[in-house]
């Protein structure tokens, strides 16, 4: 049985994860006794609930002055222009960029800088900028409290290269900014200079009204995060941890998750988790020789049974009752009427029945892409290299295989299943494996002769899933939940007078928040975009943003601010 400081500390781990059901294993654990109480004091019977909106008090004045200039033409058309000009300096970060200052490629960045400042002198003149590692931005806005922790926004300034092949395919030019009266185009235009563009417009505008913070707000800007904040977000990470020391901060808000507007709600998603990332080598070395005379199977043929065996044994995604997934569906079926009423019944039933829950997953799988993403670790096998000529063997193939790694799951589990799948074919071609450094099998001669397979960590960046932010009646949880809620009701676009509800998020992906766990224990991955008003997503051809929808992401950083503030809710 659990001790009452046990019972104490799973009810408020339940209350974070808002649980609605306990497991079958949990109930065993529990005394009998005190089941229903524990049942009734988590808010079993109150499935996902809901805060209202938060809105400024002692600032409620300044963002009256700010949502009647945001709605005013000549606002729109120069924060368009804004994120824009932004879109036209093309801070491409590539992966074999070297550190800052030793590589050209890192000084276009320095033309981003020149035009943040023309665009934004209020910020330049009122907040202390620092460079870190050369193009890293960190802004601190001193408040007038010390005692309380500062608010962290973060954003990157960096995107993904663009596809030279594709480059014709583009409706307006990659690198353009383009305003056509509704989209703004570019790469970058979703991913993520609206964050950086949307807070530094915020703050500009704070500025210019008179607003002096109480709390201080610090506004830091990594340089590449699209390939793993190497030298970005680290460096921010160390000079934070430097000047405002572990857990410095009360919240921190990062790119992430949005909202989406149906016919009936809308349904916002803050990411308060993320997966873990581990990148795989499968590296075949084999004897050469002409290719003439070749071996039953060549290094690439070899290899390509590998990457089979992979496919073939696809990690089983699986719902958990105290996974944040889960606790997405839960919320639907409670708040979202336009949920199909078989998909419902099972998500409800599935709290109490393993039969349900089996039954939901199926469902899931059948009718939901992302399931498999959102329940498990995926797989991908990304990039192949091998040979040099037609006439010569081989004597070195590999493929490196992406992984995102299932909150419920570790970086050293993954690795056991990896060898243990791949063990058979080894075995079978009569290659010698050696995984992470061990090896594994018996070795012997035939071994040698035909090969060696080396599985290992590709760039040695290997992560871990993230903590899970604190949900429930945690403070910073309720401010940035009752604040999108508000945000949302005083819209004046078309549609958005419906009812709004928050459902906890997960990034599939990884963003520079993996770099600061320590900052604080409250990080949301959240942008405030509705998915509707991304033409065509990023990453890809026609990257853009509907204007309005930008106008819509400013409003929220400025209300996150403003409640930020004047908040009991943080520390």
């Amino acid at each position: 049985m659990l001790s009452l400081m046990g019972l104490a500390t799973f009810y408020l781990f339940a209350r974070s994860l808002q649980v609605c059901a306990w497991g079958s294993a949990v109930r065993a654990q529990l005394d009998p006794a005190v089941l229903p109480w524990l049942e009734e004091a988590a808010g079993v019977n109150a499935v996902c609930p809901q805060t209202t909106a938060i809105a400024p008090e002692q600032n409620s004045a300044f963002l009256e002055t700010l949502e009647a200039h945001y709605a005013t033409q000549d606002f729109k058309l120069k924060a368009y222009e804004s994120l824009g000009g932004a879109i036209r300096i093309p801070t491409v970060a590539y992966d074999d960029l070297a550190p800052p200052g030793q590589d050209e490629r890192w000084e276009i960045f320095g033309d981003l800088h020149l035009y943040l400042e023309q665009r934004f002198p209020l910020v330049h003149q009122n907040l202390r900028k620092t460079h870190v590692n050369k193009y890293a931005l960190v802004y601190h806005w001193q408040g007038s409290n010390d005692s309380l922790k500062p608010a962290l926004l973060t954003a990157h300034q960096d995107v993904v290269p663009v596809e030279p092949l594709t480059i014709d395919v583009w409706q307006h030019p990659p690198f353009s900014g383009y305003y056509d009266g509704e989209y703004i185009w570019g790469r970058g235009s979703c991913d993520d200079k609206p964050g950086l563009i949307g807070t530094l417009t915020a703050v500009e505008e704070l500025l210019r009204i008179g607003f002096k913070p109480t709390r201080s707000i610090v506004l830091a800007y990594g340089i590449d995060e699209e390939r793993g904040g190497i030298s970005g977000a680290t460096a921010i990470r160390d000079y934070l941890l430097k000047s405002y020391g572990e857990y410095g901060f009360s919240i921190l808000v990062d790119e992430g998750g949005g909202y989406r507007v149906t016919d009936d709600v809308i349904m916002s998603t803050p990411g308060v988790a993320e997966k873990g990332k581990f990148d795989v080598r499968f590296e075949i070395s084999a004897p050469g020789g002409h290719s003439s005379v070749p071996p039953e199977h060549t290094s690439i043929g070899m290899l390509a049974a590998v990457i089979k065996q992979l496919e073939d044994n696809p990690h089983t995604p699986h719902l958990n009752r105290t996974g944040i997934y889960y606790s997405l569906l839960q919320c639907q079926a409670a708040h979202d009427p336009g949920l199909p009423t078989r998909l419902r019944k099972l998500i409800e039933r599935s709290r109490t029945s393993d039969r349900a829950l089996a039954a939901l997953e199926a469902e899931l799988a059948k009718t939901d892409r992302l399931f498999g993403a959102l329940a498990g670790t995926t797989q991908a096998a990304d990039v192949v290299r091998g040979g040099v000529k037609t006439n010569a063997l081989p004597e070195r193939a590999e493929v490196i295989v992406n992984h995102r790694i299932d909150i419920h799951s570790s970086v050293s589990a993954l690795k056991k299943r990896i060898a243990a799948v791949v063990q058979p074919v080894a075995a079978r071609l009569g290659l010698k494996l050696e995984a992470f450094g061990e090896i594994v099998g018996e070795g012997n001669a035939e071994y040698e002769s035909a090969g060696r397979l080396r599985i290992s960590d590709a760039f040695g960046t290997a992560l871990e899933p993230a903590p899970i932010t604190p949900m429930g009646d945690g403070g910073p949880f309720k401010l940035l939940s009752g604040t999108i809620i508000g945000v949302l009701g005083a819209s004046n676009r078309t549609g958005y007078d419906k009812k709004a509800f928050i459902a906890p998020g997960m990034s599939t992906g990884n963003t520079d928040t993996k770099h600061y766990w320590k900052l604080t224990k409250h990080i949301f991955r959240y942008g405030h975009i509705n998915s509707a008003d991304s033409y065509n997503g990023a990453h890809t051809v026609n990257e853009a943003l509907r204007a309005e929808g930008f106008i819509e992401a400013i409003r929220f950083f400025t209300w996150i601010i403003l409640n930020a503030d004047e908040s009991q809710l943080l520390e």
